[in-house]
């Protein structure tokens, strides 16, 4: 099912996202970067179809979108550095790449110590995160290693017959051309930057200076 998103509507489909949310369905939705495939980021069963969608390999790693910096610290260890570059870019086109709490361990973190966290600057991203009450995946909606589309017409031409196991799209229109989001790793002694996207390599240092290390 396609659905239009508008201003007017964005309650209205924030529950039939939540509705599919909680069966254990995916669903594709704009971000404030990219158009993204969302399950509940802590079931095993729907984090695997997301996987099984993109054709990408359970080695790799999937973040999720939380709603805010509370929610995140019920999930993730947040470290000094990780603070404050959420005080300066989220909501915004970050992930931080974070240790995980202890008990954590299904869906997006299991056989893994670390999680990926972004909070979109997206109206659309936060409410249905914060409604939704836990995080959501929030992994480009692409086939693994292909170009990611712009548009939702694009993105369902692209994926073919995987694209049967998307159980709702929203429809923003056509996003404009954007880089993906920058990625940070904080969760070791030093920052690190895994992928230098909308975020520049500059813009993250000084946003956590006064930093003697090397990002």
């Amino acid at each position: 099912m396609q659905m239009f998103l508008s201003q007017e509507n964005l309650d209205v489909y924030v529950g039939k996202s939540i509705e599919v949310l909680r069966v254990g369905g995916v669903v594709l939705y704009p971000t404030d970067t990219l158009y993204a495939l969302g399950a509940d980021a802590f079931s095993d069963e729907a984090v695997a179809k997301v996987f099984a969608i993109k054709g990408r390999g359970k080695r790799k790693s999937i973040s999720a979108v939380f709603s805010d910096m509370a929610m995140v610290e019920r999930y993730a260890k947040v470290n000094d550095a990780a603070k404050r570059l959420a005080e300066k870019f989220l909501p915004g086109p970050l992930t931080l790449v974070l240790k995980k709490k202890a008990g954590i361990k299904t869906g997006i973190a299991r056989d893994r110590g670390t999680i990926g966290i972004r909070i979109p600057n997206h109206p659309f991203c936060l409410a249905l995160a914060k409604e939704f009450g836990k995080p959501i995946t929030a992994t480009s909606a692409n086939i693994s290693g292909e170009e990611t589309k712009n548009s939702v017409d694009e993105i369902l031409k692209q994926l073919g017959s995987a694209a049967e196991h998307i159980d709702l799209a929203i429809d923003a229109g056509e996003l404009p051309p954007s880089l993906p989001s920058t990625v940070v790793d904080c969760s070791g002694a030093e920052p690190k930057i895994l992928r230098e996207g909308v975020l520049s390599k500059q813009q993250i240092a000084d946003a956590i200076a006064p930093w003697d290390g090397e990002i």
